[in-house]
């Protein structure tokens, strides 16, 4: 692989990872989970079993350009520094290890709704909350991974000659926003009263910085311009 299509293909597993798992968390699960009503949500899943099928196949294949990542960018910041890429690597791994195993509550989820196997509906609709419950708390601790994996891959951006001073920062503070965001939903017992404030945090610092990578990746690895190190100023 050269620089040029680890810059494509970066780009573009970035950009996929954006439209499965925006299609997937907001316009299926998000959709049909009421977390203060049990019932509506057992009723939604079962209306739209067919839906959760593909909500899941999105999560999939996020997962695997998540994986292809895991590969793509460390080929494009081993030569900053071979070891923190290392490092860089192993967490983002580490989140897609864990995410992979969320998915399985929702599996679960998606199996039972389609054959209950004897449970009345009080019982089905605590197994659905309680996976539910299980599937954003292994993905919360996969996320504090992810987060390591934002501000390790900031700073190899920062001393990368290729990539803009300003991209490290962006990195930086995604990092910051999944990290906080992901500590307080684990940890903090009122997490519910500020659930809001906490996704706009992720929102505003992750999908920003996360974005705005994803853009500068497809600039450079489509654009025409050779992929000399960046002057000073340029930085």
């Amino acid at each position: 692989m050269n620089l040029k299509l680890a810059l494509r293909v970066s780009g573009v597993a970035y950009l996929l990872i954006f439209i499965t798992g925006f299609y997937a968390n907001f316009s299926v699960l998000e959709t049909m989970v009421v977390a203060s009503d049990p019932e509506a949500t057992v009723i939604n899943f079962m209306q739209n079993h067919a839906q959760v099928g593909q909500g899941i196949l999105a999560f999939v294949a996020m997962l695997a350009f998540d994986v292809i990542l895991v590969f793509t960018l460390f080929y494009l910041t081993e030569k900053v520094s071979l070891k923190i890429s290392v490092i860089a690597s192993a967490f983002r791994l580490l989140h897609a290890i864990g995410f992979g195993m969320a998915l399985m509550c929702l599996i679960e989820i998606y199996q039972i709704i389609d054959l209950p196997l004897g449970l009345d509906m009080p019982e089905l609709q605590h197994t659905v909350m309680s996976l539910l419950l299980k599937f954003d708390e292994i993905w919360a601790i996969g996320l504090l991974f992810f987060g390591t994996h934002l501000a390790f891959l900031g700073y190899l951006s920062f001393k990368s000659d290729l990539v803009p001073k300003s991209m490290g920062y962006l990195l930086f503070l995604a990092a910051m926003g999944y990290l906080v965001s992901c500590t307080a939903q684990l940890f903090m017992p009122n997490y519910a009263e500020y659930e809001q404030g906490f996704e706009l945090l992720v929102m505003v610092f992750g999908v920003v910085g996360e974005l705005a990578f994803t853009i500068w990746l497809l600039i450079k690895g489509f654009g025409g311009n050779s992929l000399k190190p960046l002057g000073p100023f340029e930085r």
